[in-house]
């Protein structure tokens, strides 16, 4: 059956991470272990989202509890598009894992947390529960926090600190908000929740909840002014660890923002709009001008991380279906993006044996291909045309000017020129000046080449071929508040299902 396809992205890391565990003193295994069910999970993505595209939207009800009660999976366009470019992001990094992950680090756990923080993230896209929302974020923290601490230096010890602290006072927050969410309608699946709330009176406990859920899944976004924890932790980690960090972290918790203020609240009402504007707007300025003054490239990417998190909540900000489409369609985009520059950082500090900038140079000459495959993605995230980045910013741009938001526009404008100096900050620091050390460059291995040049190919059939993905990214767009299709799907599926009295 179908729906069965929903299991699968979830089921399939969850066996893996079962195996790598029981396989602990035999890497090689490990790694067949993980790379397989990687190659599995990508290939049962695809086949779910073929059959959302076929057929809309899937749902999964489990133990034989009939909706709105128990727990549910769905599968819309949005949430199959996130569980398929996470599970080829993931696939990359293991490639890349081949050619820089350290005996020590297999021993400390690596594949077990890797696939476990790969069960968390899918499970976060696919179900169709608030509170088991919430359970799949805190698989995912348990697992980021091992994955954090694999060598236990100081510095990744200090990073993991911060980033339980903060994320800890968000899962309170997060709690707190469901706590008062089903007080006051008596249920947490989306589904239901979509019919009751507009039928609920408003009241003190329901604007509190909102804003519990904005600032909970503001913090996990990386938002301003929220984001510290970000470019004080991510630096810390393995540069595989960094890079899926880099792709996946932030963006479960942009989806969740976007399913709870759209499905369940309405961005619209009251001072939630341009509140979440100043938020946008503060993101983008704040990372920019943070990466501005680094010189470790992985905390330069970590500030860009914020500040690209901001051109997508503009989406939010304007609530318009062009901004909803802009808003996905980027998403996309810098999950390929931004893991590929970290993807980057590591083959920059296996060259030249260091991640400051200061320290690096000579790569133009050393790596041609290394120098090529980096102009892509740092052009692609700067906005240049006609890679993805371009298409990204213009249609969220374009929705500012047309949503009456001509200054989120301006400083989205801003913000591009200012990303443009980080990544030429780079360019000539560890490309186009002579190497500062007299030892020679190494070489970079094939395996740290071949993700990175899948990932720019990725960047590069988006740019010269944008339709196909603005498509896709208005029609995902459509689904996202769609609450009509989602209700339908829930419950025409089971017939004695109901709503919660």
């Amino acid at each position: 059956m179908a729906d069965t396809l929903l299991l699968w992205p979830v089921v399939l890391p969850l066996l893996g991470a079962a195996l790598a565990a029981a396989f602990q003193s035999r890497p090689e295994v490990q790694r067949l272990i993980a790379l397989a069910v990687m190659i599995l999970t990508l290939a049962a993505s695809l086949l779910l989202a073929q059959a959302v595209m076929a057929g809309g939207i899937l749902t999964k009800a489990f133990g034989s509890w009939i909706p709105p009660f128990g727990v549910v999976f769905v599968a819309d366009r949005f949430s199959v598009a996130m569980v398929v470019i996470s599970s080829l992001l993931a696939l990359c990094a293991l490639v890349f894992s081949m050619a820089d992950l350290r005996q020590r680090q297999v021993r400390a756990g690596f594949y077990p947390l890797f696939l476990g923080l790969m069960i968390g993230v899918n499970g976060a896209f696919l179900t169709g529960d608030i509170f088991n929302l919430y359970v799949w974020f805190e698989v995912m923290l348990i697992a980021t926090l091992g994955l954090i601490t694999l060598d236990r230096t100081r510095a990744q010890i200090d990073g993991a600190i911060k980033y339980a602290v903060l994320n800890l006072f968000s899962t309170i927050l997060f709690l707190m908000a469901i706590g008062l969410l089903y007080g006051a309608t008596g249920t947490l699946n989306m589904a239901d929740l979509a019919m009751v709330l507009p039928q609920t009176e408003s009241s003190a406990a329901l604007t509190l909840s909102a804003m519990m859920f904005l600032l909970a899944f503001g913090i996990k976004a990386g938002f301003f002014p929220m984001f510290f924890w970000l470019p004080a932790s991510y630096h810390t980690a393995s540069i595989i660890v960094s890079a899926v960090f880099a792709g996946l972290l932030t963006k479960v918790g942009v989806y969740a923002l976007f399913r709870v203020f759209t499905l369940l609240f309405e961005v619209d009402n009251g001072t939630l709009k341009p509140l979440i504007g100043v938020f946008a707007a503060g993101t983008m300025l704040f990372g920019v001008f943070g990466a501005a003054v680094q010189w470790d490239v992985r905390r330069i990417l970590s500030f860009h991380i914020i500040s690209q998190i901001g051109y997508i909540m503009l989406g939010l900000a304007i609530a318009t279906p062009l901004a909803m489409a802009g808003a996905v369609f980027y998403i996309i985009h810098h999950i390929v993006v931004k893991a590929n520059l970290f993807f980057i950082a590591g083959a920059i500090h296996r060259a030249t044996g260091s991640f400051d900038l200061r320290k690096s140079g000579g790569l133009m000459k050393s790596s041609p291909m290394l120098a090529v495959l980096f102009a892509i993605p740092a052009l692609s995230l700067a906005g240049i045309p006609p890679l993805s980045g371009f298409w990204a910013k213009l249609m969220v741009v374009d929705a500012s000017f047309q949503g009456d938001a001509a200054w989120l526009a301006g400083v989205a404008l801003f913000v591009s020129l200012l990303t443009i100096f980080s990544m030429s900050k780079i360019w000539i620091e560890a490309f186009w000046k002579e190497p500062v050390r007299k030892t020679r460059l190494r070489p970079v291995p094939a395996a740290m080449i071949a993700p990175i040049a899948v990932l720019g190919a990725i960047t590069l059939a988006i740019g010269f071929n944008p339709e196909p993905l603005v498509v896709f990214s208005t029609l995902a767009a459509d689904s996202i508040g769609n609450k009509t299709e989602l209700i339908g799907a829930i419950f025409d599926q089971n017939p004695t299902a109901g709503v919660t009295p």
